[in-house]
């Protein structure tokens, strides 16, 4: 439930300050983390009442009653809860409440979370359960309005679309803290009035609007798409980029995902260029759940920046009160300081970060990883879990690519993955033309692309190919997690294995498959939406890691494969994608033929 106000517990918290009343919750003897003076403060005490913090001393033992909790810090470190400035909870393959389920105990305290992803298979209403279902947690969960559903009109057909007149009524829901990432930069640039109405309907309610540039150009284009209102992006990869986001007074947003490597490189902007960090903000952006498992959330991201040279103190601030004050909630959370949300983590180590208690809301939530509080499951409507409509049983021939009549061979387009990059290359490849079909190339690492489509049932698939997954048996690997349209992507070295893996997500209502030789090797089921499981995160994580290997055994080896295959319609980050309308040119924005000639 939503935590109370600040003036509703104002009474309490003058109370328990002035010595008039107990406190709920007294930590003792820590050494506080003072995000706003970038100090660290040893001896100190924290009172908390009505899930807030009332009073930093160095003696608060007058706020102990005989119903008082009390934790001795032994001298540890108190840090603030952890902020993600800008993430995906379906990239978890979890709903929320096993996403914050699996993240309090790396003290991850407040999120604020874009579901496009259901938005494009469910529209509003999906968006709808998200939103109630984040503001049923114990932590902070804020979500943020979809800005581009589709996320490139013309470009590909998604299962719904969001108007700009849904996405101004979605400012007057009481969770909804800004505009998601603008994803349509060629759009904001050309001035394309449903983009520039949703800005403006953001910033008329007074939040904020996420930003995604996803190109080199710091020229004209970025200057235009800045103009536009944007107030932050994750999508640098380069320390001029996070350099050109902060002069232009955007938030420099540098994620860490479980494929998106960034943050060492435009960390430099800060530890070379000695750039202000107040305006860099870190964040995750996509999460695996064998990630959150096993790595962590943002915990992993702080103790990454540090890695990379940032000050403990410096990368703490950029997880937690940049992040406030970006979304304008400084004076909400972010910080141990009084009347602030009371999210508070011990760690006797600033740059191991070793997260030993988490305390949210004025609860102990979770201790030394396991997590300790309550937290019931969520349950989600039948019109949500039966989304996957094929409309046919696909067969091999579904997936044959026929090449242009007389040819021998044929040169093709082909999209090249980038491991640990979202970008793909355009690359151009000499094939085979084997019965009048096209052949794949084991031995150059080209296979097949199909976008299968699975919201209306219209039993078609494109065909394209792709390099650079190493399959070197036959084997099929699809899933219906497709940014962020969300179709179904079927890769593969043979057609028949193509096609069971196609038929069997359709079976199961959508998830994650990895098929050899007429063998299911490996399945992930995501009955919600096709891109949720509500499995606990760690069973989903045994499951994906089952995905994984299955897919090294296939001859994959490049780093969270899966990640990286279910971005391959990804149509607003060049260069080469695919959708259900074609192959898709991101440079251009412009669909193009299979074959140069």
């Amino acid at each position: 439930m939503p935590i109370a106000s600040w003036p509703e517990s104002a009474p309490d918290l003058i109370d328990v300050a002035a010595g008039r009343k107990p406190a709920d919750l007294v930590v003792r003897n820590g050494q506080w983390v003072n995000v706003h003076s970038g100090e660290i403060i040893g001896g100190m005490d924290v009172a908390i009442i009505a899930g807030r913090f009332a009073a930093i001393a160095d003696d608060l033992s007058y706020a102990i009653g005989p119903q008082t909790k009390v934790i001795d810090a032994a001298g540890r470190y108190m840090v603030p809860g952890l902020c993600d400035g800008h993430m995906h909870v379906e990239s978890g393959m979890v709903t929320v409440t096993e996403f914050a389920r699996a993240v309090i105990p790396h003290g991850t305290t407040s999120m604020f979370i874009d579901p496009h992803e259901i938005a494009n298979v469910l529209g509003a209403k999906g968006v709808r359960l998200m939103h109630d279902e984040a503001m049923a947690q114990p932590i902070n969960v804020f979500v943020q309005a979809p800005s581009c559903v589709p996320s490139a009109p013309g470009l590909e057909t998604p299962g719904a679309t969001l108007s700009a007149e849904e996405v101004a009524q979605m400012m007057a829901w009481p969770n909804i803290i800004g505009l998601g990432e603008m994803m349509n930069f060629p759009g904001v640039i050309a001035k394309d009035p449903k983009m520039l109405a949703e800005i403006a309907a953001t910033q008329r309610a007074g939040k904020t609007v996420g930003g995604h540039y996803a190109a080199t150009d710091l020229g004209k284009p970025f200057a235009a798409y800045v103009a536009g209102g944007p107030a932050d992006d994750h999508e640098g990869t380069r320390k001029e980029d996070a350099i050109a986001r902060v002069r232009n007074g955007m938030r420099s947003m540098l994620r860490l995902g479980s494929a998106w490597f960034d943050v060492a490189a435009q960390v430099k902007a800060i530890t070379e260029d000695g750039l202000d960090s107040r305006n860099f903000v870190l964040c995750t952006d996509d999460s695996h759940s064998g990630t959150l498992v096993r790595e962590g959330h943002m915990d992993r991201v702080v103790r990454h920046a540090i890695a990379h040279g940032l000050k403990p103190l410096t990368a703490i601030q950029m997880a937690t009160l940049n992040t406030a004050t970006h979304f304008g909630l400084e004076r909400e959370l972010g910080s141990i300081t009084p009347g602030r949300r009371a999210d508070l983590i011990l760690t006797s180590d600033l740059a191991a970060l070793p997260i030993e208690l988490v305390i949210a809301h004025g609860q102990v939530m979770a201790e030394n990883g396991v997590l300790t509080a309550d937290m019931p499951a969520w349950d989600y409507p039948d019109y949500a879990r039966k989304t996957v409509n094929l409309g046919k049983t696909y067969a091999a021939g579904d997936f044959a690519i026929t090449a242009p009549a007389g040819r021998n061979a044929v040169t093709a387009r082909v999209i090249g993955v980038i491991e640990n990059q979202a970008g793909t290359r355009a690359l151009e490849k000499t094939l085979p033309v084997e019965d009048g079909f096209v052949a794949m190339d084991r031995g150059d690492d080209v296979c097949q692309i199909a976008l299968v489509e699975r919201h209306r049932g219209t039993g078609t698939a494109v065909n394209a190919l792709v390099s650079g997954f190493g399959y070197n048996v036959d084997c099929a690997v699809a899933s219906t997690v497709a940014h962020d349209s969300h179709h179904m992507i079927v890769v593969g070295t043979n057609r028949e294995d193509m096609a069971l893996a196609a038929n069997r997500l359709g079976e199961v209502g959508g998830g994650a498959i990895v098929v050899s030789k007429g063998k299911v090797l490996a399945l992930v089921e995501l009955p919600i939406a096709g891109l949720m499981s509500d499995e606990r995160a760690e069973i989903v994580a045994r499951k994906a890691d089952r995905l994984v290997e299955a897919m090294r055994e296939c001859g994959c080896t490049l780093n969270n494969a899966y990640m990286q295959h279910s971005l391959l319609t990804l149509v607003v980050i060049p260069e080469l994608r695919i959708s259900d309308k074609g192959l898709v040119d991101v440079r251009t924005f412009e669909t193009v033929d299979l074959f140069v000639n």
